[in-house]
Order: structure tokens, then C-alpha cells, then sequence
């Protein structure tokens, strides 16, 4: 045998040597590409679309942390962190709680492969694009699925689902909460108690609204609930949030037939995110850094502050002393620093945050240390939140003595979140509005507080307005989607994007698109 193999090698010769350098048996016929030999670059822009949103610094920060291993014990700990940042955010105590490796697009799929089995009788409210794609998905799957159609900018009342449920006797609704395709924020109390009373589970789309409107899973009743990463959360895109009650986990594990997806069967995926009290075992890798962000996007929700918004500089006393070089993140965004000594360097802040505590109607800034005294900032922004002497919790690390004292209190975050979002929103109406702008949502009440839809106004392109801003104001909006398309422009304040400085400047750039845009030709 080895005489044979070298009689071989001797008569290839120079051939087999260089397959042995080359550890391949043919030339390559790509070249690199060009452009991936050249840096990244990324413009700035604004996202004030439906999503995804701009990332805040936090969260782009654990984005750049080391990857661990997805079966490490620190990951683990993440994950469970993660959990628990859902159930409050979801306001839940399900057990069967977790994370799909994908967007909300992925947990929808989730959600209908494991309770839906080829057959099962399935009921879909289709007033936008994100009912129409539960009506294929459950298509697909073989279940009979009756949708109850509605245009765009319509919602479901309580009797009108009851009908559906007496006609149809699904074993599953499907409702969107924030239906950001046309707008509508639907109702969801009592849909819960009235799906139970029929023997029907409720499943809720709340990619949209999630952090954003007020939403209680368990209090509403709804069985199985999902939303997104990129929106008020403020990650990147890439991984959904996903919870199931118990019933909704009976219904799953009593299953005739396995679910169609073996990436997606919440059995293997409740074992892999520690829900089932088992040892946990590899199913598949999750996306380990998505995850560091989601946990901060998160946490950075769970921890929100009151808001009280400024315009213009706002002036430091210098101390005589060197000014530090890091901020405090606390609670109040604030515009451009104007120092009256060259010690404190002027700038814009950006997306960085300063601590402030009220006083006498007043807000007062400082940087670490007690190097800068706060000065009062008078002017407020009218609706601001923030009352005299209310003082705002420091994070772990900080001390500030302006975070203790009277009117010291907890904050709880979602409730601020929802209040933010509802202010901002309210604020972008009002300004779309003056501009001579009709909002898409005629009513008050069922208009959704993180996407604003504005209708297209008559004699332009929407396309030209949407490509107005982005090229010349380096600011994102968008068009209608599925039913809206061509009727709608959309407009998002999602997350740290929920600000009055980004409604004046989405306005006042709407105004020079609608001066501008070419109108069309009738």
C-alpha cells in the first residue's frame, strides 16, 4: 500500500505539491469584492419610521461587548434576566416566557406553528398588512381560517368578535394591538374574558405598541402575546419577545401532531430558556450579542424617568475647578451646553443624558462630582411632566445630592414610558395639524402613540415627500404598507425617539417637503 501511494505522488510530481500548499484542487474564480476592501460607513439618519429605531448609547454599547458562548453560564444569566424584564414589560408572571431567535415576524410564526394543528378553526382580524400575514401563516398550516375583514383604520368591537366566535368557534383569535400599517391602537379589555367564554385562546400582536400603550397580559386575559426588539425597546432588530399561558401551554403540550418547525417548537425552546425546570440543552445558537442589547433595551425601559424636555443652551456656574470628563445618565435629555468659563467644553449632547433635579419649577443639571454647580434653567417646554421639587432616582454608581431630599420618590417605568409616548404623540398631532395635515385615525382614543398616520395630501407622491426628508434632512419616514399602501405616510416616536425636539424637526421638515415636492399633474 505505501509502495503504491508513492509510485502515485513520484508520477503527479509537482501537481500533488502544490494541491498539498494549496489544500485545494481548483483555481479561485471570485475575486474579493472591491467594496467590502474598504471601511464601513454608515450615514446618520433620524428613524422616525415604523422601525427600526435609533439605538441609544447604552444599548450600542453592549453591542460592542465580547461574545461569550451561547451554553455559558454568564449567558444563561442574561437569558433569565431577559425573561424577567418580559414578564414586567408584559406585565405577566407565565412561566413559559422567552426569546425567539427572529423578528416579530418570527414569534408570529412561533405562536401559530405550536397552537394551531391542520384543522383547527381560526379566527383573524385583518384591518392591516399584520392581519393578512396571520391569515397566510394559518393557511399554510392547514388551519380553516375565517378572517374579518375591515379597511385600513378600522378596529373590532366586543360584539363583533362575539359574533365571529358564535359563527366560527375558533380555537384562536388573532388581534393586532398596534397596528402600525394603519395606525390603530385596539381596544383589547374584555376581548380576553369574552375568547375564555367561548373556549377560544387570544393571541395579541404587540410589536408596535409594546412599551409604548398600556398592555396587561394577564389582567386582559390574553393567552399568548409577542412583540419586537426594534421598536420602543430600542435594540436592534433580530430577536422577539414570546409568552404563553397556562392554558395556551396545555393547548401546545396536548398537541395531536408535532408543529411543523423544529427551529420554532416551544417545547425544545421553553428547555433551552429554563421554563420547563429541566437541565437546559442545546437546540439551536442564539444570537448571543442581540441579546446583550435586548437586555439593556430592557432595562433602560424598565428604569424610565420622568421626562422634562428643553430647547437651547443651557448655562453651567463654573467652579474654578477642572471639569470632569463623563456624564452622569440620568433622567432629563438636554440640548446644546454653553459654558461662561473655556474649563466646561461646550457641545451637543446628543442622545447623552445629565441628572436634574427641580426646584422652585426650575430644572437643575451637574456633571460627577460636585465640580459644577447647577444653575436653574428656567422656560420650561410647556406639558412637561416633571412638578417642582420632584427629584429622580440616581442609577447604580451615582451620587448626586440633588437625587436625594423632599419629594424623593420610586418611578415606575412603564407607566412613564406610556405617558411620554402618549405626550409625544399628542404633540406630533397638533403640529401635522397646523401644517394643514389630516391624521389618517379619526379618532382620538384608537390612534396608536408610537406610529402616527398621516393621510397622503392631496396632489402629491408620497414617495417624493418620504424621499424629501431622508435626502435632504437625513430623517426617515414612511409610506403605507400592505392595505395602507399609497394612503398613508407614517411617522414613528419609538423609544428614546419620543422627544419634542424630534417633532419639530419632522415637522418643520415636512413643511419644506410640501413646499417643494413637485405636485402631480391632474
Amino acid at each position: 500500500m505505501f509502495q503504491a501511494l508513492a509510485k502515485a505522488s513520484a508520477a503527479l510530481g509537482p501537481r500533488a505539491a502544490g494541491w498539498v500548499r494549496t489544500m485545494a484542487s481548483h483555481q479561485l474564480l471570485v475575486a474579493p469584492p472591491k467594496a467590502l476592501l474598504k471601511p464601513l460607513s454608515i450615514p446618520t439618519r433620524l428613524l422616525l419610521g415604523p422601525g427600526p429605531s435609533n439605538l441609544p448609547p447604552r444599548t450600542m454599547a453592549a453591542g460592542g461587548l465580547q461574545m461569550l458562548g451561547h451554553m455559558h453560564k454568564e449567558t444563561y444569566q442574561i437569558m433569565d434576566e431577559i425573561k424577567e424584564g418580559i414578564q414586567y414589560v408584559f406585565q405577566t408572571r407565565n412561566p413559559l416566557t422567552l426569546v425567539i431567535s427572529g423578528s416579530g415576524h418570527c414569534a408570529l410564526e412561533a405562536a401559530l406553528i405550536n397552537v394551531l394543528e391542520p384543522g383547527d378553526s381560526f379566527l383573524v382580524g385583518v384591518n392591516g398588512i399584520w392581519g393578512q400575514r396571520a391569515a397566510d401563516i394559518g393557511e399554510r398550516l392547514g388551519a380553516r381560517v375565517h378572517p374579518m375583514t375591515k379597511d385600513p383604520g378600522g378596529h373590532y368591537t366586543l360584539q363583533e368578535v362575539e359574533e365571529g366566535l358564535a359563527q366560527h368557534k375558533p380555537v384562536l383569535l388573532f388581534l393586532t394591538h398596534g397596528e402600525s400599517s394603519s395606525g390603530v391602537l385596539q381596544p383589547l379589555d374584555g376581548f380576553g374574558e369574552l375568547c375564555h367564554r367561548y373556549k377560544c385562546l387570544l393571541l395579541v400582536d404587540s410589536v408596535a405598541s409594546l412599551g409604548g400603550a398600556p398592555l396587561y397580559m394577564d389582567q386582559q386575559g390574553i393567552d399568548i402575546l409577542y412583540s419586537g426588539s426594534q421598536k420602543v425597546l430600542n435594540a436592534p432588530p433580530g430577536t422577539s419577545l414570546l409568552s404563553f399561558s397556562d392554558t395556551a401551554k396545555n393547548k401546545i403540550y396536548s398537541r395531536k401532531t408535532k408543529p411543523s418547525s423544529f427551529y420554532l417548537d416551544v417545547k425544545y425552546l421553553a428547555n433551552l430558556w429554563g421554563c420547563d425546570g429541566q437541565p437546559r440543552m442545546y437546540h439551536h445558537t442564539t444570537p448571543v450579542v442581540s441579546l446583550y442589547s435586548l437586555r439593556e433595551g430592557l432595562a433602560l425601559l424598565s428604569e424610565q424617568h420622568p421626562q422634562c424636555q428643553h430647547r437651547g443652551p443651557v448655562a453651567l456656574q463654573d467652579t474654578g475647578q477642572e471639569a470632569p470628563p463623563t456624564f452622569i445618565w440620568s433622567c432629563c435629555p438636554v440640548g446644546p451646553i454653553a459654558s461662561p468659563q473655556s474649563r466646561v467644553q461646550g457641545g451637543s449632547l446628543g442622545c447623552s443624558q445629565l441628572p436634574v433635579r427641580l426646584q422652585g419649577g426650575a430644572c437643575h443639571i451637574g456633571l460627577l462630582g460636585p465640580l459644577i454647580k447647577p444653575l436653574p434653567r428656567a422656560g420650561l417646554v410647556p406639558g412637561c411632566p416633571c412638578k417642582p421639587d420632584d427629584t429622580h432616582p440616581p442609577r447604580e454608581g451615582e451620587a448626586l445630592s440633588s437625587h436625594t431630599g423632599k419629594g424623593s420618590r420610586v418611578v415606575k417605568g412603564l407607566e412613564n414610558s406610556w405617558r411620554k409616548h402618549r405626550e409625544a404623540a399628542a404633540y406630533l398631532h397638533g403640529r401635522l395639524q397646523a401644517l394643514g395635515l389630516r391624521l389618517f385615525v379619526k379618532d382620538p382614543a384608537l390612534r396608536l402613540p408610537t406610529v402616527t398616520t398621516v393621510a397622503v395630501p392631496t396632489g402629491y407622491y408620497w414617495r417624493d415627500i418620504v424621499s424629501y426628508l431622508i435626502e435632504r434632512f437625513g430623517i426617515e419616514i414612511t409610506g403605507g404598507l400592505g392595505p395602507s399602501t399609497g394612503k398613508v405616510l407614517r411617522i414613528g416616536l419609538m423609544g428614546c425617539n419620543a422627544t419634542r425636539e424630534n417633532v419639530d424637526l419632522v415637522t418643520e421638515a415636512l413643511r419644506e417637503a410640501l413646499q417643494h415636492c413637485p405636485k402631480k399633474k391632474l
